[in-house]
C-alpha cells in the first residue's frame, strides 16, 4: 500500500513537471541583412529571474515586451506568459541565437539554441506613406574622427552627429549599442544639455546635435577598430499625404539608425633619435624638479618634487627616477595628478613628491634628472634637464669614513653582534605527562557532550528544510539583495542597471507579501503594502522606482538619475522593512 501511494506521488510530480513548457519561437530562420526579426520566449507556467540570451551578433531594436494571459474555459485554466524581442542582424553568416532561463517553481529551464541564416540585403517593399521609411530617409547618425593616422598615445577624437531633416521631428531615443574603444584608453566629453545647430547632410539642409564627444588615445599600433553607436530613435516623420490645408501629415514611428564602424592607422613612435630614459611621453609638456629647502639638519624632512606639465597623454607615463646620493633615506613618492580632459587632450600636471630624510651631517648632490617626450607635432623628440640641486645638512653625525659604493679600508670594523651573550644559562622547563592531565579528559569526555547538541541541530536543520515556504521567501529575499547589490556594479549601464534593479525590487516583493510576479500590479501591490502598515508615501515612492524600471526600457537617462534611483531603493526598501 505504501508503495502504491509513492508510486501515485512520483507519477503526479512527474506529470506536473513533464507540463511546463518554456519555448523559444522565431518569426523566420532566414532573413536579409537588412531586415528584422522577432523572437518570443513562451511559457505555460509563471516563472522568475528570466535571463535572455546574449544575443551575439543582433542588435536589439526593441523588447523585451511582456504578455501575459489568463483564460479559464470549461471548468479547466490556461496560463502563459511571453517575452518579445525585435532583432537584426549585424553581418551575414550564420548565427545563432542561445539559450534563455527561467526559474520555475525551483527549477532553471533552457530553451534550445536557434540557428538563423542571414543573407545579403534584399529589396524591401517601401510604402511612401510608411513613416518607418520616411524616418529612415530622414535621420542620419555620423561618427567623425579628428586623425586617421596617429601615432602611438597621439589624441584624437570621436564625435557622434545625429542629422535630422527639418521636416521630422525627434522625441526622444535610447542607446542600444555603444562603442567599447578596444585598444584605447578613452574618456567621454558629454555635455549636459544638448544644443540644435544648423549644417547640411548630403549637400541638403540638415539640423543636427552632437551625441557623444570621446577623447581617445591609442595604445596599440597598427589597423585598429572604433566600434559603432545605434540607437533606437522616437521621431515624427511626413509622408506622401497632406491635410486639407496642403501641410505634409506626419506620423510617428521607430527606427534603428547606426553610426558605421571607423578605422584608423596608428603609427609607431620613430626609433631614430628616442633618448634612453623615454617612458611614452607623447605631446608638448615642460619638466621641473625642485626641493621644499635645500639646508637643514639630520633627521629633518625634506620634499623634491618632480613636475611634468602641458598637454599630452599625463595619466599614460611614468615620471623619471631620481638618483640619489646613499645617506640620504627616500620613500616612495606621492603621485598627484591634476588633469582636464576636453576636444584637445588632457591638460594639466603629472607629479611624484619624493620625502627624503637626511642621516648625517654633509652635502649632498642630487644630479641633474633628464625628462624626454614625443612632440607628435613636429615629430621629434625632445629633452628637458633639471638643474644640480645641492643638499646642505647642517647638524648631525659626521659622515662615514666608508660610503655603500667605496670602501678604502680605514675603518675599522665594528662586529655587529656584540651585545649578543655567547654563553646562556639556559635552564629546562619542567612538563607534565599528557596521559592523565587535564587537557587528556577534556578532549575525552567533550565528543560526549556534544551528541545532543548534533541532534538537536539535525533536528533544526531538517525542520529548516521542510519548510518549503519559509525557504521560498529566504531565497527571495537573498536574491533581492543580489540583484541590488548588481544594480550598484551596473552604475553608468542603463540597460544592465535597471534589469537587476527590477529583479531586485519583484524578489523583495515576493519576500515580503508573499505573491508571485504575474500578481504584482500596481494596485494589488499598493493594497498589500498598505495593509501590512506601509505608509502612503513610501508605497507611493515603491511603484515609482517600479515605473522608472519600466520607462527606462524605452527612453535614456543620465548616470545622475541611475545614481539617484539606486539611492532611493535602498532607502525605500529599508523603510518598509521596518514597517513591515
Amino acid at each position: 500500500m505504501k508503495l502504491k501511494f509513492l508510486l501515485i506521488i512520483f507519477f503526479a510530480s512527474f506529470t506536473a513537471w513533464s507540463q511546463v513548457k518554456f519555448d523559444a519561437v522565431v518569426s523566420k530562420e532566414t532573413l536579409g541583412v537588412n531586415e528584422r526579426l522577432r523572437i518570443d520566449f513562451e511559457m505555460n507556467e509563471d516563472g522568475d529571474n528570466f535571463r535572455p540570451p546574449s544575443f551575439q551578433g543582433f542588435v536589439v531594436v526593441g523588447g523585451p515586451n511582456q504578455s501575459i494571459s489568463k483564460q479559464w474555459i470549461n471548468g479547466k485554466s490556461s496560463f502563459s506568459k511571453t517575452f518579445s524581442y525585435f532583432l537584426q542582424p549585424k553581418a551575414t553568416g550564420k548565427l545563432q541565437i542561445g539559450a534563455a532561463e527561467i526559474e520555475i517553481n525551483n527549477t532553471v529551464y533552457r530553451t534550445l539554441p536557434i540557428e538563423i541564416t542571414v543573407t545579403g540585403a534584399v529589396d524591401l517593399d517601401r510604402d511612401p506613406n510608411d513613416p518607418v521609411n520616411a524616418a529612415a530617409d530622414n535621420v542620419h547618425l555620423v561618427a567623425e574622427v579628428s586623425k586617421t593616422n596617429p601615432y602611438l598615445n597621439e589624441a584624437i577624437t570621436v564625435v557622434y552627429k545625429l542629422y535630422v531633416s527639418r521636416e521630422t521631428s525627434v522625441s526622444g531615443w535610447n542607446e542600444i549599442e555603444a562603442p567599447k574603444f578596444a585598444d584605447f584608453w578613452s574618456q567621454s566629453i558629454d555635455d549636459k544639455q544638448f544644443k540644435v545647430y544648423d549644417g547640411s547632410y548630403n549637400g541638403k539642409p540638415y539640423r543636427y546635435v552632437i551625441l557623444r564627444r570621446t577623447l581617445l588615445y591609442p595604445q596599440k599600433t597598427g589597423e585598429l577598430n572604433i566600434e559603432s553607436l545605434s540607437l533606437n530613435i522616437n521621431v515624427e516623420a511626413p509622408t506622401n499625404r497632406r491635410d486639407i490645408f496642403g501641410m505634409r501629415i506626419t506620423r510617428p514611428a521607430q527606427i534603428t539608425v547606426t553610426a558605421p564602424n571607423k578605422k584608423i592607422k596608428v603609427k609607431e613612435l620613430p626609433e631614430a633619435g628616442k633618448p634612453e630614459n623615454f617612458t611614452g611621453a607623447v605631446g608638448k609638456f615642460d619638466f621641473s624638479v625642485r626641493a621644499s629647502k635645500t639646508k637643514l639638519d639630520a633627521q629633518d624632512a625634506l620634499d623634491l618634487t618632480l613636475t611634468a606639465k602641458g598637454n599630452g597623454n599625463l595619466k599614460l607615463f611614468n615620471l623619471p627616477k631620481p638618483t640619489l646620493p646613499g645617506s640620504l633615506e627616500v620613500y616612495e613618492p606621492e603621485n598627484l595628478q591634476d588633469v582636464s580632459v576636453s576636444l584637445a587632450g588632457m591638460t594639466g600636471k603629472n607629479e611624484e613628491r619624493y620625502t627624503i630624510v637626511p642621516q648625517r651631517k654633509g652635502a649632498y648632490p642630487i644630479p641633474p634628472i633628464r625628462f624626454s617626450y614625443f612632440d607628435p607635432t613636429t615629430e621629434r623628440y625632445n629633452t628637458i634637464s633639471s638643474d644640480e640641486i645641492v643638499i646642505t645638512v647642517e647638524n648631525g653625525p659626521d659622515a662615514l669614513a666608508t660610503t655603500d659604493s667605496t670602501n678604502n679600508g680605514s675603518q675599522k670594523p665594528v662586529s655587529q653582534f656584540k651585545y649578543i651573550k655567547s654563553q646562556a644559562d639556559l635552564v629546562a622547563q619542567n612538563e607534565d605527562e599528557f596521559f592523565g592531565s587535564k587537557l587528556f579528559w577534556g578532549l575525552l569526555v567533550t565528543p560526549l557532550l556534544l551528541i545532543p547538541l548534533a541532534i538537536l541541530f539535525g533536528r533544526k536543520r531538517e525542520a529548516y528544510q521542510n519548510d518549503v515556504k519559509g525557504n521560498r521567501l529566504r531565497k527571495a529575499d537573498k536574491l533581492a539583495r543580489k540583484y541590488l547589490s548588481e544594480a550598484k556594479n551596473n552604475l553608468g549601464n542603463q540597460k544592465a542597471f535597471y534589469l537587476a534593479l527590477e529583479k531586485s525590487l519583484h524578489n523583495f516583493l515576493k519576500a515580503r507579501l508573499n505573491i508571485q510576479t504575474s500578481d504584482m500590479s500596481k494596485e494589488r501591490i499598493s493594497r498589500l503594502l498598505q495593509e501590512r502598515g506601509v505608509t502612503v508615501t513610501t508605497t507611493a515612492e515603491f511603484l515609482k522606482l517600479l515605473e522608472s524600471c519600466e520607462f527606462a526600457r524605452y527612453t535614456p537617462t543620465s548616470s545622475v538619475a541611475m545614481q539617484q534611483d539606486y539611492e532611493n531603493a535602498s532607502r525605500v526598501i529599508s523603510e518598509i522593512d521596518k514597517q513591515l
